[in-house]
């Protein structure tokens, strides 16, 4: 389990297959911040863009650990199949603070960003996700972007799409990648588990 909550930002280093056609999956290399390795053990969980996944080995002097991606994990994701900066989260410890929502590490669905400018001193962000997630998505209710755990501010419902606007202060724009996306990013997307139950409880009566 996981909260949202950022601990760092890495950046995915090497993608290399595992096998020699598209059904096999990749071992991925992160690098990381200084120290940010010093307490991690081999088989631990770390949320990247916030998908969990599985430390195989890491270097904790030289910051940088690997984990092995599924091509089906890879085909359900965005942000993982090349280099560049990747969101960093350890699991959540029992005595831990919740200082997000709880977040499962397991990606929902993949939105496209479509709009993403400043208003003020905040940053107003757009997405579009796919509709079967429309739903689970409330006003004031919580989702977690590419591992980061936001609060909506407004959905809209269209035919295919259902569009969310979330507004970013300057610290989660700062301490997270989300600063670097532009109209047609794709992000990944975890609705509240909370939601996830009440839907299932509901629709068992």
């Amino acid at each position: 389990m996981f909260t949202g909550i950022i601990s760092g930002i890495g950046r995915l280093h090497d993608v290399a297959p595992l096998g020699a056609d598209a059904t096999h999956g990749k071992r991925l290399t992160i690098t990381t911040p200084t120290g940010y390795l010093a307490d991690v053990q081999p088989g631990d969980s770390i949320a990247l863009n916030g998908a969990c996944m599985t430390v195989t080995a890491f270097d904790a002097d030289a910051g940088w650990f690997t984990v092995d991606i599924s091509a089906e994990s890879l085909d359900k994701t965005a942000g993982l199949a090349a280099p560049g900066p990747v969101n960093l989260e350890k699991a959540l410890r029992a005595n831990d603070r919740l200082g997000g929502h709880l977040v499962s590490g397991h990606v929902d669905g993949v939105g496209t960003v479509t709009h993403f400018a400043a208003v003020g001193e905040s940053w107003d962000l757009c997405i579009t996700t796919p509709r079967a997630l429309g739903r689970y998505l409330a006003y004031k209710g919580s989702i977690a972007v590419n591992g980061v755990s936001l609060t909506v501010n407004r959905v809209s419902d269209h035919a295919e799409t259902t569009e969310v606007s979330i507004n970013l202060i300057p610290h989660t724009v700062e301490h997270t990648t989300l600063g670097t996306l532009t109209a047609g990013s794709r992000v990944n997307l975890e609705i509240d588990l909370i939601a996830r139950y009440v839907e299932r409880m509901l629709g068992s009566r």
